[in-house]
């Protein structure tokens, strides 16, 4: 057996020490203790490339990367606070005429190609001697791997295609913990992938989510995310825009967000697990913890409050911790901030919507006065709306909010 580790969750294969039971009313076990390892950070840990667990970073394209044997290419682990064991990310670079390895898993996998241009190769499962379905992208696409479809990404041009994946693994790792299952698996999933010649067309069809009748767009690729005509929302705040895509008969949850120049977000609370990727324009997220209070800045917790700033290619956690945090995202760029907004799954775990099946659920993002998890314009902590004025006006910016909003209506 295995020398014992403490941090770890691998019991059967390590060599634990034996249990002395406490005596009297002593306190058993430890006060205190290390959060353990899962499987899935032991597979981080093996594969030899960075692994970085931060709230957030301004530009991704400023990260290190590794040699990463397994894939061919160059790449990361990100894993940003708040999504352990929930779902995962990883940064892989195809370099300037080259291709990466052929790869297959019983994980989820949905792409956003932040920098270059290339195409994928898919195949059916068990038939990498046929010539593979292909597709083309470039920056600012977006796309979704087939579950367990071998795959390769290749690159004919000559600058590197840098691109960010979010991933179902952790939740497999741990389960199976067997690389060859995970990795190596005949099954062929039929239902998810059927080599049809037409699987990644792009369809711009707008249909109305069965869940909360928003924008939803089913396809398995969308060529350019960043200047993608989107509808009206106005959930978020007045003039937000949105589409949930759908890929690659996936669960994997996402949403696109766009915040008009000039405005932001009403803060909202839920637990953790939501990773927002600025794909157009720039800004900046609040987050902070719900016991620092709705008003952090007037309860006197304004040290508790974190603040990451973001241009194309960074991202942010908005809810780096346990239990609920509150979070709200600032366009303070000359153009519209547009983010994709990854979640994992399942979707409703983000907004604490977690209930029996039919029972009837009410929108996180009403405002606290309806019964929902906003905090209205009104009655945010001021010092919110006077730190966004400031950072537009060092961008030479003026707000667009309309100044009603910061009006109390009657009766709330």
């Amino acid at each position: 057996m295995a020398e014992y580790e403490e941090a770890t969750t691998n019991y059967g294969a390590a060599k634990t020490p034996k249990f002395v039971a406490p005596t009297g009313d002593d306190f058993g076990g430890k006060k205190e203790f290390k959060s353990p390892k899962q499987p899935y950070d032991h597979f981080m840990d093996a594969e030899g490339v960075p692994v970085y667990r931060e709230i957030g970073f301004e530009d991704v394209r400023d990260l290190e990367l590794g040699d990463w044997a397994r894939t061919g290419g160059r790449g990361a682990y990100i894993q940003l606070l708040g999504t352990e064991e929930l779902w995962g990310m990883h940064l892989i670079e195809v370099p300037p005429g080259g291709a990466l390895e052929i790869d297959q898993h019983i994980y989820e996998k949905i792409m956003y190609v932040v920098e270059g241009a290339g195409t994928t190769e898919v195949w059916r499962n068990g038939m990498t001697d046929t010539a593979p379905q292909t597709f083309e992208w470039g920056q600012g696409s977006l796309f979704g791997i087939p579950l367990n479809a071998p795959h390769r990404l290749v690159n004919g041009s000559g600058k590197r295609a840098l691109l960010i994946a979010g991933t179902t693994a952790p939740a497999v790792l741990n389960m199976y913990d067997n690389r060859e299952f995970i990795f190596a698996n005949p099954y062929p999933f039929a239902e998810r992938y059927d080599g049809k010649s037409d699987f990644f067309d792009y369809r711009d069809e707008l249909v109305a989510d069965p869940v909360r009748g928003r924008a939803m767009q089913v396809t398995n690729l969308i060529p350019d995310l960043p200047n993608l005509d989107m509808p009206l929302d106005n959930q978020r705040g007045p003039g937000t825009k949105r589409i949930q895509p759908w890929m690659a008969n996936a669960r994997f949850y996402m949403k696109v967000l766009e915040f008009q120049v000039g405005r932001y977000a009403p803060a909202h609370h839920h637990p953790p697990s939501a990773i927002l990727i600025c794909i157009k324009g720039g800004g900046f997220t609040y987050t902070w913890p719900l016991e620092a209070s709705l008003k952090p800045w007037e309860a006197g917790n304004g040290d508790m409050v974190k603040r990451v700033d973001y241009r194309p290619g960074g991202m942010v956690a908005a809810a780096p911790g346990g239990g609920d945090w509150v979070h709200q995202h600032f366009a303070t760029s000359a153009e519209p901030l547009r983010v994709l907004a990854m979640n994992g799954p399942p979707s409703a775990r983000i907004a604490g919507l977690l209930a029996p099946p039919g029972a009837t659920l009410k929108s996180s993002n009403l405002g606290r006065s309806e019964g929902g998890k906003s905090i209205e314009f009104w009655d945010e902590d001021p010092h919110i709306r006077a730190e966004f004025e400031a950072q537009l006006a060092k961008n030479g910016i003026t707000t667009r909010m309309p100044p009603e909003l910061y009006v109390r209506p009657e009766g709330r």
